[in-house]
């Protein structure tokens, strides 16, 4: 596992074992259970994980699901912390690194900032440069559904266009605000707005993400 990867899954798993199985998270209607065995079946049954995006294959989703949620919560939280089998596609380190630290600081920021007195996190240069990097390359796809035009802002002045149209609405923040913005916690995101007042509570409503 890298370093980044493995440092946000070790995060993630405390997290997950600190709050216990009933907590409310950021992603819709799910609990901390609910996000463990997501994490589970998304590095253990890419077969399984597939139904996220393919519907024919959502009912066996559904399956496997059941199965990993009918475990103890203490085994899902070890099955995170110790990682994918090595026939998994996430053991390998270079899609360890793109896919995961991604979808790990996503999910721990999902569990943290669902708590009523949660503050953001001050993330070191090399996680901020890991996740703008993301934002940079991702953005158009996440962006997609934007009713507005969309652009991403570090406070250095490094942009990122997440979808061409008119009016525009720049949004400025830390890497890991943006992200998350980007990744559809809009009202949770850290981050200031510029553009029309119509525009921006768009902007806000957009269904952005995958």
């Amino acid at each position: 596992m890298s370093t980044l990867a493995k440092r946000e899954r070790l995060l993630l798993a405390d997290l997950l074992e600190n709050a216990g199985p009933g907590a409310p998270t950021l992603c819709d209607g799910w609990t901390t259970r609910d996000l463990a065995v997501h994490l589970v079946v998304r590095e253990r049954r890419p077969d399984a994980a597939a139904g996220m995006f393919v519907k024919p294959l959502a009912s066996r989703l559904d399956r496997v699901a059941a199965e990993f949620g009918a475990k103890p919560y203490e085994e899902l939280i070890q099955l995170v912390r110790t990682g994918p089998p090595r026939m998994s596609p996430f053991s390998v380190k270079q899609i360890d690194e793109v896919a995961n630290t991604v979808e790990f600081y996503v999910h721990t920021e999902d569990i943290r900032r669902a708590q009523p007195d949660w503050e953001p996190r001050e993330l070191d240069p090399v996680l901020a440069d890991a996740l703008w990097s993301r934002v940079e390359k991702a953005a158009r796809m996440m962006g997609r559904k934007s009713p507005v035009g969309l652009v991403l802002r570090r406070p250095d002045g490094r942009t990122a266009v997440a979808h061409r149209g008119t009016p525009v609405v720049t949004v400025t923040g830390e890497p890991g605000e943006l992200l998350l913005f980007l990744y559809g916690r809009q009202e949770q995101a850290r981050v200031e707005t510029e553009g029309d007042k119509d525009a921006v509570a768009k902007a806000y409503a957009a269904k952005l993400g995958i």
